[in-house]
């Protein structure tokens, strides 16, 4: 029998991907506007047909003929719009020009004939005034023929085995005369909590301890990868991520990869001002000068953001400081934090690694969705014997301009204009000098 097949919009290094690989899914089409996040995607997802472009004018035959489905039937479509701040100006928030992606989130649905839909977003557009968006977003869905499973639901992450709280909207839709999903039920919560009768999801020592220690490297102040046997005793948690074990893997299909690299773990230098600072912070709390957030040991983490892209500064939204050690944590661990195995590789570059984190759902959670499509659907899936070799390496060194190259597009990531005030800065600043900016008071 042939897995369920999925398409990804939106869909960044792909974390919804590999959820949905792992639940059972093909994913056989990802869509991706920015090239850097759409190469590390074609790194880690070598069999996946990536469409480098705006879901903007594409259409559900252009990824049909894309991706050489024909007339086989779409089972899910899944993805977030970007959240722009999501517009309420007007009668129809949906139909204001700002609140685009969605409506082509709708439209590609629509076009494909999709059995199911996952939308997921931001939980403030289930809160307030944004609910009127919420409700006209439902209308929509409505309209083209699919109802939806309500009310709807905020899903934390830690309450899926994730050592991180990070809350997520999560819409879950089916053709009218197909059976509707339910919402997953919570199977953790989260390390550090005093009550529930669940078990305790992992902490973030669990999730952190037995990796190598990043600062006794001196090759990964310039590279992000070093092999080593310097591996730690790993918890249940970390021998899942570091595919210790057969069921690892799940229903997603292997790869092949060094267990002994430690990867996405390129050094920060920090001055020593800022790690005294950072040992005398308070475990679970934020650093009072840096604003850095210091992870609790036996807790979990903050949610993980992904900063802002080139168009609006191009800063990297600040990554925890470790529970032990005085430094920020590197992608790796931060990919660790989110539910990533260790196979999975981001850009080499810590801005575009945490950005990539930052953007994306925790693969657990995903997975956890994309099993109650999974059981919608009927099907008992069954673990597939074909072993997957990861992409060129290359590509997670590319640039904005050597990956628009590769895709043979132009560079679509506006630059600022200098008109708004903005200044020149280098994407891939240290936190040295992001530290020395706040302590002088001048950063913005």
């Amino acid at each position: 029998m042939q897995r369920p097949v999925g398409i990804d919009l939106f869909a960044g290094a792909g974390g919804l991907s590999l959820g949905f690989e792992q639940a059972g899914f093909d994913v056989v089409a990802a869509v991706e506007i920015d090239p850097i996040h759409a190469a590390v995607h074609k790194f880690n997802f070598p069999d996946c047909t990536m469409i480098p472009k705006s879901v903007i004018g594409l259409s559900g035959n252009d990824i049909r003929k894309t991706t050489k489905l024909g007339s086989r039937r779409v089972d899910i479509v899944f993805g977030g719009a970007p959240c722009q701040g999501f517009s309420l100006i007007g009668q129809r928030a949906l139909d204001d020009p700002r609140n685009a992606l969605v409506r082509e989130f709708v439209r590609i649905v629509a076009e494909l004939d999709a059995s199911y839909f996952v939308f997921e977003n931001v939980k403030g557009l289930a809160l307030g005034q944004h609910q009127k968006f919420l409700n006209e977003l439902i209308e929509a869905f409505n309209a083209i023929g699919y109802r939806l499973r309500l009310p709807w639901q905020v899903l934390n992450a830690s309450s899926y085995n994730v050592p991180q709280h990070r809350q997520r909207l999560i819409l879950l839709g089916a053709k009218n005369g197909l059976r509707l999903p339910t919402y997953p039920s919570p199977v953790t919560v989260a390390a550090g909590s005093k009550n529930g009768v669940l078990p305790l999801g992992p902490s973030c020592r669990e999730a952190l301890a037995d990796l190598p220690e990043a600062e006794d490297f001196t090759d990964l102040l310039d590279s992000d990868s070093v092999e080593t046997n310097a591996w730690g005793e790993p918890s249940v948690y970390a021998r899942r991520l570091r595919c210790l074990d057969d069921d690892a893997w799940f229903f997603g299909y292997p790869r092949i990869w060094n267990p002994k690299k430690l990867t996405s773990s390129l050094r920060t230098v920090h001055t020593e001002i800022s790690r005294r600072r950072f040992i005398e912070a308070v475990p679970g709390r934020i650093e009072p000068i840096s604003r850095f957030f210091r992870l609790p040991a036996t807790g979990v983490s903050n949610t993980l953001r992904a900063g802002t892209d080139s168009a609006r500064g191009a800063f990297t939204s600040p990554r925890p400081v470790h529970y032990e050690k005085p430094r920020c944590i590197t992608v790796r661990e931060m990919a660790r934090l989110h539910g990533f195995p260790d196979w999975f590789r981001f850009n080499k570059t810590k801005w575009h690694g945490a950005r990539q984190i930052g953007n994306a759902v925790p693969p657990p959670l995903a997975f956890a969705i994309a099993t109650q499509i999974i059981n919608a659907l009927g099907i008992r899936v069954k673990k597939p014997q074909t072993v997957i070799r990861l992409g060129d390496s290359d590509l997670l060194r590319m640039g904005m301009s050597q990956a628009s190259a590769f895709w043979g597009i132009a560079v679509p990531i506006g630059r600022r204009d200098r008109k708004s005030g903005a200044r020149k800065r280098k994407q891939e600043e240290t936190e040295a000098e992001r530290l020395a900016a706040l302590e002088a008071g001048s950063y913005v």
